[in-house]
C-alpha cells in the first residue's frame, strides 16, 4: 500500500489513507491487495482525464484496475484534493469527508465494482456501498 502527495496537502495523514483501503479491502473480503492512491494537482489529474479517458479538464478521481497477479487485486488511485474540496463545498460536507470518500470509491474500483455515469449513479449498488463505507469511515 504506497500513498504520495505530488506537490500537494491534504487533511488526512498517509497512515489514515492507508486504514481506509485497508478497511474497505477487509470488508470486501480482499486478502492480498496492492493499491496505491496518488493525490495530484489539477493539471496533473486533468492531463491524465484527457489522455486515458478522453474527457477534458479536471475530474476527483481516476482508478487504474490492474491485471491482478498471483491473486493479488492491484490497481492505482490519483485523487485532485481541489476538486475534492469543490465538490466537498457544494455537497455540504467537510472536505475531510469528501477525500475518505474518494479514497473508498477508488479502492472500490479497483476491486472491481463499477457503475453509471449520469446522475442515476448515485441510485446504484456501488455508490450505496460506497456511502456505507464513508459511513462507517469517515
Amino acid at each position: 500500500m504506497d500513498v504520495a502527495r505530488d506537490g500537494v496537502r491534504i487533511p488526512l495523514s498517509e497512515e489514515r489513507v492507508r486504514e481506509i483501503v485497508r478497511a474497505v479491502c477487509k470488508r470486501e473480503r480482499v486478502q492480498r491487495a496492492l493499491i496505491s492512491v496518488t493525490f495530484v494537482t489539477n493539471a496533473r489529474i486533468a492531463a491524465m482525464n484527457r489522455e486515458f479517458l478522453d474527457h477534458r479538464g479536471p475530474t476527483d478521481v481516476i482508478t487504474f484496475e490492474l491485471e491482478p497477479t498471483a491473486g493479488v487485486v492491484m490497481g492505482d488511485v490519483y485523487i485532485a484534493p481541489d476538486v475534492a474540496r469543490d465538490n466537498a463545498a457544494s455537497a455540504g460536507v467537510g472536505i475531510r469527508e469528501e477525500l475518505v470518500r474518494l479514497v473508498v470509491h477508488g479502492a472500490l474500483h479497483v476491486l472491481g465494482h463499477t457503475h453509471d455515469e449520469g446522475d442515476h449513479r448515485t441510485k446504484g449498488p456501488m455508490w450505496k456501498r460506497q456511502e456505507a463505507l464513508v459511513a462507517a469511515l469517515a
